[in-house]
């Protein structure tokens, strides 16, 4: 191995894949089975990286704790149900240049890479399986198992998985909360500017990628080549 260690760690809605159409749709399913109006499509993007029950909880903060439990149920199931219409390969795509990536990295023996996600391991499982990406990821963070980002705790979780410090340890998003998560467990934050949070609300961000085939140049900056 030619030098230390590294760990680079992807958020996944938003960044590897969209799957804004299915996420928005869910959610307007979800309140308007419950004969809700459906927040605008905007709000509903805003939240995407959260944990659902925290993501219901800033959709609807004045709603009671039962409603909101229904809505997350509702959302589950409409989600599931549009994913399995037509696959989750189809339902969530790739971003361009996402596996290209993947497996440029994946190549370097001293680059370790991850996933910290809202999704659930379930819902993680199928779009790996669709995409065929399993391979890709030594350690694979998910919401059963964390409180929502931004707290630390996927990337802490990963790092010792890993085995990798702080400083050798990068996370990449699309959302202000990928971004604040990196800034609360000390690792390096770059954000892209093609998912579900404007730019300016990646402020934690040390760089801002418009497309993949910037990152290796970041991590160069990062740590040097």
């Amino acid at each position: 191995m030619g030098g230390p260690l590294r760990l680079v760690i992807f958020d996944v809605d938003g960044t590897l894949v969209d799957s804004q159409r299915d996420i928005v749709a869910a959610m307007t399913r979800a309140f308007e089975g419950d004969g809700l109006q459906a927040p605008a499509a905007s709000d509903i993007l805003g939240i995407v990286g959260l944990s659902l029950p925290v993501a219901m909880e800033r959709l609807l903060p004045d709603a009671p704790a039962t409603l909101r439990t229904r809505l997350v149920e509702g959302y589950k199931s409409a989600y599931i149900g549009m994913r399995a219409e037509v696959g989750a390969a189809q339902s969530s795509p790739l971003y361009p240049g996402a596996r290209d990536i993947l497996e440029e990295l994946h190549a370097v023996p001293d680059l370790l890479l991850g996933v910290a996600t809202g999704k659930s391991k379930r819902g993680l499982d199928k779009l790996m399986e669709a995409h065929r990406l399993d391979h890709f990821f030594f350690t694979q963070q998910v919401a059963d198992f964390h409180p929502s980002k931004p707290h630390p705790s996927m990337l802490l979780q990963a790092m010792a998985e890993a085995g990798v410090d702080a400083g050798d340890t990068v996370m990449i998003g699309d959302t202000s909360f990928d971004m604040e998560m990196a800034e609360a467990a000390g690792v390096h934050a770059v954000g892209v500017d093609w998912g579900y949070h404007p730019v300016s609300a990646l402020g934690q961000a040390a760089h801002v990628l418009d497309d993949f085939a910037g990152l290796p140049g970041v991590f160069d900056k990062l740590w040097g080549s």
